[in-house]
């Protein structure tokens, strides 16, 4: 009789078998087809090779350019472009300044238009626009010498061909460096009302001064500059030598107001001058001090002496050379004297001051 119905259990035990052991399977082994849903589906892109959306975007340089200091604008565009591309960014934006505008605004509309580098390409005085835009941020600041000084530059051993400049703003590293923040009054020695209206705030990077530096900028021929260069300078300064004195009442940081009979009044964020010359041997860019040089000397032969200290670079001299080192400083003459800002004749002022704003100023300089 059980062996009637044998097969019939084998068969059971044999069927019992397999769906117990699916069970257990089914509970022990991952569900493959569920993990392939849940696995995230990978962007189109992922699978193209060298298509541009796969890549970082280039960077791009903004270059605020004078363009009266090129014949041939065109090319120079054509030759920065070139450079940019060659170092891997992209092709750059241009922005010209105007007699309106010589540099500010193009700036701010630079770092607007969200580059990673704004270049001034110009003299002194486009380097000094194009930074009081960027005082205080974080966008650096590339320096493309094309003027008659370029001080800043010449402090900072950049160099001074177009192609090399262009590559250390792109591929340089960043520095910090200081500013010079100048408020401009009017206001005469006895405390008399100011007339001249509210005080003006201008940036320098390099150096301002009143008086006989200051008549010696504006009395130079552009003529005569576009042809010899910085010698241009020592022209005007040989008819301005025995410029009228004036008498100053100054005052360094916490200290003692006190007067001087002067000639002209420097106040330097570096040194280093045209020719090899040095005025303010201990300036430094980024030192967090500013440095002033009261020059008073008597007549033609009272200049010797002052020359002689210029060219040796020693920081003390004669005793109608003061060198003063300080964070502030204020100047208050007894009549309106020429103001010069970094090379720029700016108009007139009995009284300035300036202060220091230590590293709020990023440049690109050579590795």
């Amino acid at each position: 009789m059980l062996k009637d119905y044998l097969p019939w259990i084998v068969a059971g035990v044999v069927v019992l078998v397999l769906v117990v052991g699916g069970l257990v399977l089914n509970r022990v082994a991952p569900d493959t087809t569920a993990t392939l849903r849940r696995r995230p589906r990978p962007p189109r892109d992922h699978f193209r090779s060298g298509d541009d959306a796969s890549r970082a975007p280039l960077k791009r340089a903004g270059i605020v350019i004078n363009p009266t200091k090129f014949a041939d604008l065109p090319g120079v565009r054509e030759r920065i472009t070139e450079t940019c591309l060659a170092n891997g960014w992209g092709e750059p934006l241009f922005y010209e300044t105007t007699v309106d505008d010589p540099g500010r605004g193009q700036a701010v509309q630079a770092v607007g238009d969200g580059v990673d580098v704004v270049c001034s390409l110009g003299g002194d005085g486009t380097v000094r626009n194009v930074a009081s835009a960027l005082v205080g941020t974080e966008t650096p600041l590339g320096i493309l010498p094309a003027g008659t000084g370029n001080l800043l530059a010449r402090n900072l051993d950049l160099p001074v061909a177009l192609e090399g400049a262009v590559a250390v703003a792109l591929t340089g590293r960043n520095r910090r460096i200081d500013v010079g923040e100048l408020v401009v009054g009017a206001a005469p020695m006895d405390d008399a009302p100011d007339e001249s209206g509210a005080p003006e705030t201008h940036y320098f990077v390099v150096m301002a001064g009143v008086g006989m530096d200051a008549q010696i900028m504006a009395g130079t021929n552009e003529n005569l500059k576009a042809k010899v260069g910085w010698p241009a300078y020592m022209v005007s300064g040989l008819k301005h030598l025995v410029s009228p004195e004036f008498r100053v009442s100054v005052k360094v940081d916490d200290d003692m107001e006190f007067r001087r009979r002067a000639r002209m009044v420097v106040i330097g964020n570096c040194g280093r001058l045209l020719g090899g010359l040095v005025l303010m041997p201990s300036a430094r860019v980024d030192d967090g001090q500013l440095d002033t040089v009261i020059a008073s000397p008597k007549g033609v032969v009272g200049w010797v002496p002052v020359a002689t200290r210029v060219a040796t670079r020693r920081r003390k001299g004669h005793p109608t050379l003061d060198h003063k080192v300080c964070k502030e400083i204020r100047v208050r003459a007894d009549r309106p004297l020429p103001l010069q800002i970094d090379g720029d004749v700016v108009g007139e002022a009995t009284e300035v001051t300036a202060n220091v704003r230590p590293g709020s100023l990023t440049v690109r300089v050579s590795l």
